[in-house]
């Protein structure tokens, strides 16, 4: 490899760092053709691209990105796993995670995630996450479940209420019809009289006490009767 061939293979490796998300550098020692094939296709499901480097060129687009967290592992075969932003780095773990224990190759040597080091042990408790999918749909559930039960409970609610309220009706139509009495719309009540003030006309006006006594069917008391009556008795 000359010069100008070393220095666009840094250029590459630079730009796919730069690109990513996460890195996880592999060991793929043992790794056939066929394999890194398969490999390779179901880490592009996850959004992940995987590219064999040559130790000292990787290290020098490291400085050149002034990425840290990554020269250590840059010691034997090496390989490089680039999540991009759109891809998950749990289901690209999960992917080599399960590629190693089916075909026994691939030695998960170190990684970065969001800048932080990744080590073995914390690389395999990302493999065993649930995945962004999963975790999504898992969320819309744990939302939706209570949504749908303060639906079905205002619905049960409403109902119940709708059913109250025509008993309610059935209950007042029923006690009308056994007084026997219905309520007439066309008649509104009577409001009481406001209280006037006594004038002078209005007390010359004013029935006489036995007239009034038989608007509102009381007996004329004797001391009542006209004196037309007296004189007649007197008469006889």
């Amino acid at each position: 490899m000359d010069r100008e061939q070393k220095a666009t293979a840094i250029a590459e490796i630079g730009v796919d760092l730069a690109g990513a998300d996460a890195i996880f550098a592999v060991d793929y020692r043992g790794l056939s053709v066929t394999q890194a094939a398969l490999l390779r296709n179901q880490l592009r499901e996850a959004g992940t691209t995987l590219s064999i480097v040559k130790n000292r060129l990787a290290k020098i687009a490291l400085a050149e990105q002034g990425t840290v967290g990554l020269d250590e592992h840059l010691v034997g075969p090496t390989a490089l796993a680039y999540v991009t932003p759109d891809g998950d780095p749990v289901i690209a773990a999960k992917a080599i995670a399960e590629f190693r224990k089916k075909h026994e190759v691939l030695v998960f040597k170190g990684g970065l995630m969001d800048g932080t080091s990744l080590d073995r042990d914390q690389f395999e408790a990302i493999a065993k996450l649930p995945g962004v999918e999963v975790l999504h749909g898992q969320l819309v559930g744990l939302i939706a479940s209570p949504l749908t039960g303060l639906v079905r409970t205002l619905n049960q609610l409403i109902a119940g209420l709708a059913i109250a309220l025509g008993q309610v009706s059935e209950q007042g139509l029923l006690g009308t019809e056994l007084a026997g009495t219905e309520p007439d719309a066309t008649e509104p009540d009577a409001a009481e009289p406001e209280a006037a003030e006594p004038t002078e006309a209005s007390e010359e006006e004013s029935p006489p006490a036995e007239d009034a006594a038989v608007a509102l069917g009381e007996e004329v008391p004797e001391t009542a009767q006209s004196e037309e009556d007296q004189q007649n008795g007197n008469d006889d």
